[in-house]
């Protein structure tokens, strides 16, 4: 039985968000909030940390702020699946577009469901209020102190995800989004 393309990209998207739910609830069972694991010498720790779920851990003016995020979070997923399914259904793009917007679909929807659930799964915060956790740390280069010059952020799966989405469809479709073929969804 052949699957369709439509649905080889569910499935693509279900296993990286199991990937990253599967580390991340590792990391909240198996690890204490802010502790290290030496994975490769100094170059790449698990780093246990939680943010409000914004990039670099920034926060977004307070609970209105992060119940807005976590609405637009939804919001941006919701049409970004709506956009997957019509690109596939009117097949007027390259299977490579449609895979780098499910990496870009799967890291959010794994981010959103750590603002979602998170907070009521371990009983800090109420519905949509939940914190992401982040893990993954490559302190890339340091001064002679051996303070973090490069690259701090502490990041998860997901975040990955939106990235290599991200950079592969800016390296290698670029022309899609910039051909009349995206005008006329």
């Amino acid at each position: 039985m052949k699957l369709s393309r439509g649905a080889r990209l569910v499935i693509l998207g279900a296993i990286l968000v199991v990937i990253d739910q599967v580390s991340k609830v590792l990391v909240k069972t198996g690890m204490d909030l802010g502790q290290q694991i030496y994975v490769i010498g100094n170059w790449f720790r698990l780093c246990f940390i939680e943010n409000e779920g914004m990039a670099f851990g920034m926060k977004f003016g307070g609970t209105a702020g992060k119940l807005c995020l976590s609405i637009f979070r939804i919001v941006l997923f919701s049409a970004l699946v709506l956009w997957i399914r019509s690109l596939d259904k009117k097949q007027k793009a390259p299977t490579g577009v449609l895979v780098g917007l499910t990496l870009i679909t799967a890291g959010a929807f794994g981010n959103i469901i750590d603002c979602l659930f998170y907070g009521v799964i371990w009983d800090y915060a109420p519905f949509m209020f939940g914190k992401v956790v982040d893990m993954l740390y490559f302190p890339l280069i340091r001064d002679a102190f051996g303070n973090t010059l490069f690259f701090r952020p502490v990041f998860n799966f997901a975040d990955s995800c939106v990235t290599v989405g991200a950079f592969y469809l800016i390296l290698f479709h670029w022309k899609f989004f910039t051909s009349n073929e995206t005008d006329n969804q």
